[in-house]
Formats: C-alpha cells, structure tokens, sequence
C-alpha cells in the first residue's frame, strides 16, 4: 500500500459544491489542497453542446448510471438515476437550468435552529458565483464565476404557454430568482457563448494550475481514516493501486447525495446495527446517515401540436448534426439551447406562501429529444403528427422519504437507493391538483391554433383513481435528490449548521446531502452555493 503526502484539505467529490471548495480554498497559496474525482476529466467536446444533455443523461461513461430499487408505491417499477461522474460531477451532464429556490426554503432552514442559513445570509453565497449576462440587481452579480444567461431559444410556443399561464390567472415572471418565485416565464441557464458552463469549467479550470492545487481523476474513495473520533485521511483506489492520503486540516466530503453517504457508512460512520449487518466496524453510531432521501417526483404530460412549429423538424438527425458543428466552432444553433426553456411555479391553493407545484415546458414530445433521421416515404400528415408539446409537472416540496444504504462493504458496489416515490398522499394530492391546473393552462385561447389531442395521460383519464393509477404507472424522478447527510440538532442530524459532522472532528459534508429540506426547483445552484458556504465556514475557522 502506497503513501502520498499530505495536505491540508482533502475534497472528495469535484461536483457541484466540490469544484467550488477547490477553488476558494487554494486561493490562499500557503494552504495545500487534494481534490479527488472517481471519473474522468471532461474533455468530451459533446459535453459543451446543452442540447445532447439526453444523451449524457443515458450514457454510462461520464454517469454513475444508478437505478433505484424497486418502488412500492411506482408499481415495483425501478427509476433510473443518473449522476455525474467525471469532473464537473452532475453540472457536467445536467439541464443547466439556473432556480435557486424560493426564498422561504432558506428560512425554514433557518428557523429549524440552522444560523446563516436565512434567505438573507445564502444571498450574497448565491450573488458571488453567479456571472450573469444580463442581470445585475440586488439579487444578481455579473462578476461571479459561473456565467448565467437568460433562455437563448427563440421557439414561439414558449411565448404561447406564457400567455396561456396569464390567461389563466397566474401572474407573469421574468426572474424566478428575482424577488417573487411565483408565476409562468422562462429559466436562466448556466451557458456560455452557447456552451454548458459547468462547475468544472467555471471554477476549477481557471485555476487548474496553482501549485498548491492537486486534482485526481480515477479516484475512487473507499473510506475516510478515522483516528481517535478525528478524520485523518482518505483510503482510495486509483490505476489498480490503493493509496492513502492524509489531512493536516480537514477532510470534505462533496460526493452528492448518493456517494457521500455510501461513503460514511463505508468508513463505519452511520446506523450501527446496518453497519454490523455487513460486517463493517462502527466507528461511530450515526443513525441519521443514508435517511431523509428526498426528490422531485414529476409526470409528464403531453398534446399533439396541430401547426409544426415544434422542435420536430430541427432535431432530425441529419439537420441536428450540421448544427453540432455550428455550435461547437461558433456557438450558434438549435443545439446551444434547452428544449425545456419555458416553465412555472404555481400555488394550487389560495393563501399558501410560496408556489407548491413547478412546471418544465418543452416545445416538443419526449420522444423527439432522441435522434431520428427522416423518412422520405413517409407522408406529410404523418410528419405533422410527430408535432407536439410536453410539460412536466411535479411538486416543489414533496413528503415522501426515502433512504440510501449499502449492498455490502465493497466500495466498488452500488449502495441502494429507495426513493419512495408517492408514498405520501399528500404528494399524490398535489401532483392530481398540479394536473388539472395544467389542463387548464393548456385549453386557454392563446393555446386554440396549436392544442390538438391530449396524448398523455389522455381525455378520458379524469377521474381521482385513474390519475392515481396514471402515476403510479409512469411518474419519475427530476433528477434532484438531496437530504441524505441533513443539517440539524434531532437526532437524525448528520451535520451542524457549520457543516461538521456531529461526533467527527475534522470532516465536513459540503453538497446537496446537507439540506435538511429539498429547495423549491432545480437543486444544482442550491448545491453551488453550500460550496460556498462550507468554504465560507472553513475560511472563517482558519
């Protein structure tokens, strides 16, 4: 077994939060830092291209390709759930799309007994990343890192189902991240002169070449050397080796929601009897590991379009690859953009808060998100048929709860995930109001030249129990687990609100695993700006 040296923080996991660390913490040149990667770099041009996020999506070789076990309440069905594994993790293969939350996720936060972690004090956390084109207010910077820009497609059934929403009754937004969550507009993105700007490019490329800077690919973490209730060191394999490496100061975990629990329970750090059941030595009883698993479960919806002004005609693969090429050398093209560009949080009930469901809409059917290569014999009404229009539609602040373990005590092995999906009734309430509510955007006038057929779940599914039974059939994830490692003080807590892990000395957890309650939408900037709270604690402390 080979020793490296040591250094002064070890991250494990260049993520989200993970490539954030490395960044803020290495600024200061006297402090060394290790940043450890299970993937691969992200070299990959077709990475940059925001429309092939599908094909990332699918793909095993960037991707840790995990499935969840079957679900109860998802008719025994097993959801597939893809994560980053390469540099960059998740915001290397995701849809880019920029929604912080609501501010009221943050107070929650707060007044479950979590200081700084208001709405108020995450602010200047979420304005100092941030790099956005065209924003710059009291709730946006134009200087931060990670380049945000507003929607680039230029698809005019984005501007129908906008003008549906407010003909419907809900209010128009052109900043979600703005002072109001609630209402129909469009996302802002994380895009780059029509290229994906990943954690990876934004925070660890730029100073990928400080001395005292150290990055490992390959790197798979088998566990975290605990000495006398103190993190010391990393164990990990790398080129069929197994290496340790020590920590002067700290060790940071940022694997994500999945990975950073598989890991504690790997260095025998969580429930002490699951431990013992696989043989693996307590080092310290921490029941709450692995618990509180929560995520964004959605279904979609979907119209036949009666004028083919969808996506249909411009992802063909012949017309999609001459676009590839447009945007990689300059930028330009259909592929630069998200299909999924136009979206909504509603409140399903008068006197709520905040929004309670959010809605993604693409101007094109699921089906089309795949390469398909046109039919010279086919007949011009069958082409038009393949137009349509999808929106997905979930909520914001699911109840259900699920959990990760393990296998085995092999490192090399998927831990188990169950998400839980629909368990609770109140989540099957909300997704049945959040259906008919979309119904009801969709049959507005400014939907009458475009609405043909509703295709999915269909006309004649109306009734509670049909709904019920259309859910349980085809529901799915939103790609947005969190809340494995919660911050706390019960005794489910993994984490304090300085990110310590509760009875560990020097190790903290810095990714989405933290939040003790899933942000209202897309949780990639929430895992952004936690990086930079734990570089905020860590700096304060040193």
């Amino acid at each position: 077994m080979s020793q490296t040296p040591s250094h002064d923080y070890i991250v494990i996991g260049a993520g989200s939060a993970g490539c954030v660390l490395a960044n803020r913490l290495s600024a200061d040149p006297d402090r060394s830092v290790l940043l450890l990667e299970a993937g691969g770099k992200d070299r990959n041009p077709l990475f940059r291209l925001p429309m092939l996020m599908g094909k990332l999506f699918q793909s095993g070789i960037y991707n840790w390709h995990y499935h969840t076990e079957p679900e109860p309440y998802l008719n025994g069905r097993s959801v597939y759930w893809p994560r980053g594994k390469v540099l960059g993790g998740s915001s290397t293969i995701n849809g880019m799309l920029y929604v912080r939350g609501n501010r009221r996720d943050y107070d929650r936060w707060a007044q479950l007994g979590l200081p700084g972690w208001s709405y108020e004090e995450v602010l200047p956390a979420f304005r100092r990343s941030e790099g956005h084109i065209q924003r710059k207010d009291d709730f946006h910077n134009s200087e931060g890192e990670l380049t945000v820009c507003r929607a680039r497609g230029s698809n005019p059934l984005h501007e129908v189902f906008i003008e549906a929403g407010t003909q419907a009754g809900h209010p128009k937004n052109d900043d979600f991240n703005g002072e109001e969550q609630e209402g129909f507009g469009r996302f802002d993105f994380t895009i780059r002169d029509g290229k994906r700007w990943s954690t990876s490019r934004a925070f660890l490329k730029p100073v990928q070449q400080r001395e005292n800077l150290h990055v490992e690919t390959g790197a798979l973490t088998h566990r975290i050397i605990v000495e006398n209730d103190r993190a010391v060191g990393v164990e990990y394999s790398q080129d069929g080796q197994t290496k340790r490496v020590y920590a002067n100061r700290e060790v940071i975990l940022s694997a994500g929601t999945v990975n950073s629990p598989q890991i504690l329970l790997l260095s025998g750090i969580g429930p002490a009897d699951e431990l013992a059941a696989l043989g693996i030595d307590t080092v310290h009883d921490l029941p709450g590991v692995g618990k509180n698993l929560q995520d964004h479960v959605d279904c979609v919806m979907s119209w036949e379009c009666l004028k083919p002004v969808t996506l249909y005609d411009d992802l063909r693969a012949d017309k999609l690859m001459v676009s590839m090429a447009q945007g990689l050398l300059f930028g330009r093209g259909i592929v630069t953009t998200f299909p999924y560009e136009g979206g909504a949080f509603m409140k399903t009930h008068e006197g709520l808060e905040s929004p309670d469901i959010q809605l993604h809409f693409m101007p094109a059917l699921e089906k089309t998100a795949n390469l398909h290569f046109p039919n010279p014999f086919r007949k011009k009404a069958d082409t038009e048929n393949n137009h349509g229009f999808t929106m997905r539609v979930g909520p914001v602040n699911p109840e259900s709860r699920g959990e990760i373990t393990l296998h085995s005590s092999d490192p090399t092995q998927a831990p188990k995930i169950l998400a839980n999906y629909l368990k609770s009734d109140f989540d099957i309430r909300t997704m049945i109001e959040g259906i008919r509510m979309t119904r009801e955007v969709i049959a507005q006038k400014a939907f009458d030249p475009y609405r043909g057929q509703e295709l999915a779940p269909g006309p004649d599914c109306e009734s509670e129990a049909d709904l019920i039974a259309w859910l349980r059939a085809t529901a799915m994830t939103t790609f947005h687990p969190v809340g494995t490692c919660k911050m706390g003080t019960d005794p489910q807590a993994v984490v304090d609100a300085r990110l310590n892990v509760h009875g560990i000395a020097g190790l903290r957890i810095a990714d989405a695993s933290v939040m003790p309650i899933i942000s209202s939408g897309n949780t990639n900037a929430p895992a952004i700006m936690i990086g930079e709270r734990a570089a905020d604690f860590i700096l304060s402390e040193t």
